[in-house]
């Protein structure tokens, strides 16, 4: 990764043009503990973009939530909070993954990516929470 700075918590993507990422844009200026993401959608039909705030409770839910994927359960993350969400479901409506975005606090619209990502994208995605966690943590106040 050398002087890189990590962005891309979640890059779920594949060869149809259909990919979810979470990417942090920095550290919030309007709040210490936190930084500021987004979470972007491109299809070939539909794009979009929502505002997401992180911490470090958001993101060791991250990490549990990979360990489920592991195990071979669907996993919702931040479905509780305020804000946006995203679930995973390793067998969707259309007989592959899907991942689900769900922003009913703002927009109120959800929208389904159906993707297959590569074989070894939950220990890719370990990879980037790792970093994610030892670049930004540290720079965060409790």
């Amino acid at each position: 990764m050398g002087d890189t700075v990590p962005r891309e918590l979640i890059s779920l993507a594949d060869d149809e043009g259909n990919s979810v990422t979470v990417r942090i844009q920095g550290l919030s200026p309007t709040w210490s503990a936190g930084l500021d993401a987004e979470i972007v959608v491109r299809t070939p039909f539909v794009s979009g973009r929502v505002y997401l705030a992180l911490y470090v409770a958001k993101l060791e839910s991250w990490g549990v939530a990979l360990n489920r994927l592991d195990g071979g359960e669907d996993v919702a993350w931040m479905e509780m909070n305020r804000g946006p969400s995203l679930s995973v479901h390793l067998t969707g409506e259309r007989d592959c993954p899907e991942v689900v975005v769900e922003d009913e606090s703002m927009s109120m619209v959800t929208v389904r990516v159906p993707l297959v990502p590569p074989d070894d994208w939950i220990e890719d995605h370990r990879r980037r929470l790792d970093q994610v966690m030892t670049h930004w943590v540290p720079m965060l106040s409790s």
